[in-house]
């Protein structure tokens, strides 16, 4: 796990229904590496994990309603905030956006040159969680 001195300012922190499934699931859809985990004493849940990808770490952790309200999204709609990943350039995008749909996220918008200058994409993972991608397109 990074030493507290090492993790960015703001780090995402996702609580998932299926964390061990999630984990591999982002291996597979982003190429993430798995960099800590700590089992739930039930053997079966994560208490808290760590991955990373695209240069950034990602926090994530089971549901937990045992000790209140620490539940993951359970609808597509239901998680009103989003991780952003951010690509030096469009093919960079296109090819994350690639691995991720082949590894079974739901598009919820195709990777397009938007009128703000970048490229951009919209995903939805099996957990429910919203990703967002953006590179910035070459000057004109």
């Amino acid at each position: 796990m990074a030493e507290p001195n090492n993790m960015p300012p703001i780090t995402p922190y996702l609580t998932i229904k299926g964390a061990n499934e999630a984990i591999e699931f982002y291996k597979k859809a982003f190429g993430a590496k798995e960099n800590a985990r700590l089992p739930y004493e039930d053997g079966k849940r994560l208490m808290h994990a760590e991955i990373s990808m695209y240069g950034g770490t990602v926090l994530l952790s089971d549901e937990f309603p045992e000790h209140g309200q620490v539940m993951g999204p359970t609808t597509p709609h239901s998680s009103p905030v989003a991780v952003a990943l951010h690509f030096k350039t469009p093919a960079e995008l296109d090819a994350a956006f690639k691995r991720a749909a082949e590894a079974g996220v739901k598009t919820e918008m195709e990777p397009t040159d938007m009128f703000w200058g970048g490229r951009f994409a919209a995903l939805l993972d099996p957990f429910n969680h919203r990703w967002l991608m953006h590179a910035p397109l070459p000057p004109k």
